[in-house]
C-alpha cells in the first residue's frame, strides 16, 4: 500500500511518530479488530439512552429502533469512504484534510472535530463517574449522598466519582495507541454478553415483553401528536446520522491500522450498524419491561421506566449482580470514550505543532477541556440533546465530510502525493496553506443551518422566514453534507487556489 513506506524528505514540522504514515508491521487490525472497536464504542450509555430520546419523543419501540437503525445505514456510507485514504495511505485524519484544506487549512476541520470530541469526553466521563458512584452507594448505603454544590449543580460525591473516572482515563491516554486496540479486542465480547444477559434477566423477570410491544406511539390515530411522525423522525434521523458524524471524518485515525480495505469495510460493516440495532433494542426491550418489574406490588400499577442504565444497575438483583452491572458499564464508557473521543483531538492536536505535541499530550489537553465544559449540564434535557448538541454539531461536520469524498475521490480519484502531505511547499500548500475552495464551500453549507441553530439553542427568538430555517436544519448533516460536495469541485476548478502551487 502507498502508506506503507516512509515519507520522502518531510518536512520536520509537519511530521512526529504519531502522525506519520503508519508502517506496514503497524498494519494489523483485522475484520475483527476493527468490528471489535465499533462494539467497543457503541456499546455506551449514550446509545442505551439514545432510544429512550425518541421515545420520550413520541414513538413506540419498532419506530425508535428502526430510525436508529437507518441512521446508521446511512452514516456508514461516509464512514467507509473516509477509511479508504487512511487505509490505503496509512494517514490519520489531519494528515488527510491538509489535501483539500491545505497544509495550513487542515486545522480548521481538524479542530472543529476535535473541539466536538472534547464535549463527547465530558459526556461520557459523566457517565463513567455516574456509574461508580452507584455502585459506591450501593456498597456503602447511599454513603455519597448530599446538597449540591452551589454553581456545578452536583454534590461532593458525584465530583468526586467523576475526577476519578476521569483520571483512570488518563492513565489509558499515558499508555498510549495500542492499548486503544487491546482494550476494545477485550471489552467487545465482554459488554455484547453482559447486553444479552441484561435482555435475558429482563425478559424473565417481567414474563415476556408484552409491555413493549403494547407501547403506544405518540403519532397513531387519537395519539397526543397524531400526523405528526414525520416531523420528529426526520429531525431525529439526522440526529442519528450526527451522533456518529464525528467519527465519519476521523476514522482514518484507526483504519490507518487495518490490514487492507476488505478489514476495514467489513469490520465496519459488521460492527456498526448491527449493534447500534442491537443495543437500541436491548435498551427498548429493557426499559419498557421495568415498568412491570418495578410495579407497584400493592396495586400492580406499572411504574416509571427506568431508562438510565446507572440507576438501573443499582436496583437488580443483590450485592454481586449490582457490581457486575455497574462495573460494565464503566467498562463500556471507557471503551468508547478512549476510542472515539481522545485519538481525534490528539491527533488534531499534535497536527497544529507536531514537534511540541504527542499523543499523550493532546489526550491531556482533551481531558482538561472534558471537564471544563461540566459536561452533566449539556444533557440536562433530550430536547437540548438531540436538537441543539446532535443536529448542531451534525451542520458543522457534515459540510466537512462532502468536501473530504468530493476531493478525494471526484477530484483525485483516490490518488494522492504522500510525500507532499508532510511539505509546507507541496502541492498542498494552495494559497499560504489555506485551500480558499474548500473554505468558501464550507462556509456556504453552513450558512443555511445557522439560523435554525441558533433558534434551537434559544439564541434568537424570531428571524424572517424562521419556519424555513427551522426546516432546513432538520435536515442539517445532509443540507451541509450535499452542498459542501456539490461546490467544492466547481469551485477548485474556478478558484486560482485550486490549483498546485
Amino acid at each position: 500500500m502507498a502508506g506503507a513506506r516512509e515519507v520522502r524528505n518531510p518536512d520536520p514540522h509537519l511530521i512526529n511518530d504519531d502522525i506519520r504514515p503508519a508502517t506496514e508491521a503497524e498494519r494489523h487490525w483485522s475484520v475483527l479488530n476493527m468490528a471489535s472497536l465499533w462494539i467497543g464504542m457503541v456499546v455506551c450509555v449514550p446509545t442505551y439512552t439514545l432510544a429512550a430520546s425518541l421515545v420520550q419523543q413520541g414513538m413506540n419501540w419498532w419506530q425508535a429502533v428502526l430510525t436508529i437503525l437507518i441512521g446508521n445505514v446511512i452514516v456508514l456510507v461516509p464512514m467507509i469512504l473516509n477509511g479508504h485514504p487512511g487505509t490505503k495511505y496509512g494517514v490519520p485524519f489531519p494528515v488527510l484534510a491538509r489535501a483539500s484544506f491545505g497544509i495550513q487549512g487542515a486545522h480548521i476541520p481538524s479542530l472543529l472535530r476535535a473541539l466536538v470530541a472534547c464535549g463527547w469526553f465530558g459526556i461520557q466521563t459523566w457517565f463513567g463517574g455516574f456509574a461508580i458512584y452507584q455502585l459506591l452507594n450501593t456498597l456503602l448505603g447511599d454513603a455519597l449522598m448530599g446538597s449540591d454544590l452551589p454553581f456545578l449543580g452536583i454534590n461532593p460525591g458525584e465530583l468526586g466519582c467523576f475526577l476519578l473516572f476521569w483520571a483512570i482515563q488518563v492513565y489509558v491516554i499515558f499508555k498510549g495507541v495500542e492499548s486503544i486496540r487491546l482494550l476494545e479486542t477485550y471489552a467487545a465480547p465482554f459488554l455484547i454478553g453482559i447486553g444479552l444477559l441484561l435482555l435475558g434477566w429482563a425478559y424473565v423477570a417481567a414474563g415476556g415483553f408484552s409491555s413493549m410491544l403494547e407501547m403506544p406511539s405518540a403519532f397513531d390515530p387519537g395519539g397526543e401528536k397524531e400526523g405528526q411522525f414525520l416531523s420528529v423522525f426526520f429531525p431525529s434521523l439526522t440526529a442519528m446520522v450526527g451522533f456518529w458524524a464525528t467519527l465519519s471524518l476521523n476514522i482514518p485515525d484507526f483504519t490507518r491500522y487495518a490490514k487492507s480495505q476488505r478489514d476495514q469495510i467489513l469490520g465496519q460493516a459488521i460492527g456498526l450498524p448491527t449493534t447500534m440495532t442491537l443495543f437500541a433494542f436491548i435498551s427498548v426491550a429493557v426499559t419498557a419491561a421495568t415498568t412491570v418489574i418495578f410495579a407497584d406490588p400493592v396495586t400492580g400499577a406499572p411504574a416509571e421506566p427506568i431508562w438510565d442504565p446507572t440507576i438501573l444497575a443499582g436496583k437488580i438483583g443483590g450485592g454481586f449482580t449490582v457490581v457486575l452491572s455497574l462495573f460494565a458499564l464503566a467498562v463500556a464508557t471507557m471503551s468508547t470514550n478512549i476510542a472515539a473521543n481522545v485519538v481525534s483531538p490528539a491527533n488534531a492536536m499534535i497536527n497544529v505543532n507536531p514537534s511540541k505535541v504527542s499523543f499523550q499530550v493532546g489526550g491531556y489537553i482533551t481531558a482538561g477541556l472534558g471537564v471544563a465544559i461540566l459536561p452533566w449540564k449539556l444533557i440536562e434535557t433530550t430536547g437540548g440533546y438531540i436538537f441543539t448538541w446532535l443536529i448542531g454539531y451534525s451542520a458543522l461536520l457534515g459540510p466537512i465530510g462532502g468536501i473530504l469524498i468530493a476531493d478525494y475521490f471526484i477530484l483525485r480519484k483516490t490518488e494522492l502525493d504522500l510525500d507532499d502531505l508532510y511539505k509546507a511547499d507541496g502541492q498542498y500548500r494552495y494559497t499560504n496553506g489555506f485551500n480558499v475552495a474548500a473554505i468558501i464551500a464550507f462556509v456556504i453549507a453552513v450558512l443555511p443551518n445557522l439560523p435554525g441553530f441558533l433558534h434551537q439553542a434559544g439564541l434568537v427568538e424570531s428571524f424572517p422566514m424562521m419556519g424555513t430555517f427551522d426546516a432546513i436544519y432538520t435536515y442539517a448533516w445532509f443540507v451541509g453534507f450535499f452542498i459542501a460536495l456539490a461546490l467544492y469541485i466547481p469551485l477548485m476548478k474556478l478558484l486560482p487556489q485550486g490549483q498546485k502551487a
